[in-house]
């Protein structure tokens, strides 16, 4: 390993708090099976359960494989400690039972995913939490909306499905400000090309289920935070309110997940790139929501707090709904799934699926189209994506064009995607 203070980011994605010299030299960090641990003594036991002394008990509260993992996401999210669970729902849920009591109050952004916005509705509003949609692209609406009762400050940056963008930097200031804590789901992103703590966020969480496993065969959640912050939701909202614990298999998982993350989220943005610049010229598309687009109301956003603009996007097509199923069931290369940031590229339409527990009232207040469509960029050959995309959007257009035989579409600008990439640091 570089003898720099400050190894690159694949470096410590791959050698991070693990030497083979002391695992006997294998190379691949072990998978530690056990539930619980035996004690020298009862007195280090005694120390143990106390917090007097380090040491495992119980895989519930911690195992050396998660802790290993734990270890590896608390640096690339330039974090000081972080808390692994079995799902990435676990990770919000046992977040935000461990930050927030009866009376308390949650800000949350406009557009949020399904399961976190139908646990928040109705799962913490049942128990005394005041939960408010503010629109947190504008930071002055958060600054007039948040008050003495907000706890938390929580969003999604790139949010799912509609892909706006939130301020990091400036939503943190105002929350402050004002004493109240920052959570953002940093799923779609990644550490690789966006850290929310070093623009002033407080906590991070994630389905590792997606880009972090990157391969679609385990579900897992990461959190990461200051150290008391990450005792605290390990002790109360993981051990005691969740149980959300996860296996040392899927730990062992993302571990293995990690040390491609960087060649992985590379191919990711390509293949994106490439497919958000077909999708924008075709006739058959009316709208397309992708962070690289030059005329994505946030480009510039993205250019700053981002590195490069990721592998999701969704868009919505010309005839609606029903153009969207026509394209939806078209597919050939492309998967009809959720979930995302797996080595196939995946399409789904989320107001019948990921956020179906929105009513149809609650999806148009919120930003999310009837018709919308999310994709997220696999790792494919993009000429076999960008072909099969082609012929699914000539099939949900043909309707269209039959309709408008004699009109000619104008053609589009050249080179619709921004290329230009930021250094990763």
């Amino acid at each position: 390993m570089s003898s720099s203070p400050r190894p690159g980011f694949a470096t410590r994605a791959i050698h991070h708090a693990y030497d083979p010299a002391q695992h006997q030299g294998a190379l691949v960090p072990p998978v530690h099976l056990s539930a619980t641990f035996a004690f020298p003594s009862v007195e280090h036991g005694a120390a143990c359960f106390a917090g007097e002394a380090r040491g495992y008990i119980y895989t519930r509260i911690a195992n050396p494989t998660l802790d290993l993992l734990e270890q590896r996401i608390a640096t690339l999210e330039e974090a000081q400690a972080g808390v692994a669970f079995g799902s990435g729902m676990g990770a919000i849920t046992a977040t935000l039972w461990t930050l927030l009591a009866a009376g308390d109050e949650i800000l949350v952004d406009t557009t949020l995913y399904g399961c976190t916005f139908s646990f928040l509705h109705h799962g913490m509003a049942r128990y005394g939490v005041t939960v408010r949609h503010v629109d947190m692209t504008r930071p002055e609406r958060l600054e007039a909306a948040i008050g003495p009762k907000t706890k938390v400050v929580y969003f999604e940056t790139p949010a799912n499905p509609n892909m706006r963008l939130v301020d990091i930097a400036a939503v943190s200031a105002v929350a402050h400000r004002h004493g109240a804590l920052v959570v953002v789901d940093n799923t779609y992103c990644s550490p690789y090309l966006q850290r929310p703590i070093a623009l002033g966020a407080d906590v991070v969480v994630h389905s590792a289920t997606k880009y972090l496993g990157g391969h679609g065969d385990l579900t897992a959640g990461l959190v990461a935070t200051s150290a008391e912050l990450a005792e605290r939701i390990r002790l109360v909202g993981l051990k005691d309110m969740t149980g959300a614990v996860m296996s040392p298999h899927d730990a062992h998982g993302i571990l293995r997940g990690l040390k491609t993350l960087h060649l992985r989220m590379e191919r990711h943005c390509d293949n994106a790139e490439a497919i958000a610049a077909l999708l924008d010229a075709h006739p058959a598309v009316q709208r397309v929501d992708f962070p690289g687009l030059r005329h994505f109301p946030q480009h510039e956003l993205a250019r700053r707090q981002m590195a490069r603009f990721g592998g999701m996007m969704s868009f919505e097509l010309h005839g609606g709904i029903e153009a969207g199923r026509r394209f939806m069931n078209a597919l050939q290369l492309v998967i009809r799934a959720v979930s995302l940031g797996d080595a196939e590229t995946l399409a789904q339409h989320p107001a019948s699926m990921t956020h179906s527990t929105y009513t149809p009232e609650e999806r148009a207040a919120h930003g999310i189209g009837e018709g919308l469509i999310r994709l997220s960029a696999g790792l494919e050959a993009i000429d076999d994506i960008l072909a099969d995309l082609r012929q699914a959007l000539d099939r949900a257009a043909a309707p269209v064009r039959m309709a408008t035989a004699g009109t000619t579409a104008p053609a589009p600008a050249a080179s619709p995607v921004d290329e230009s990439t930021a250094a990763i640091a």
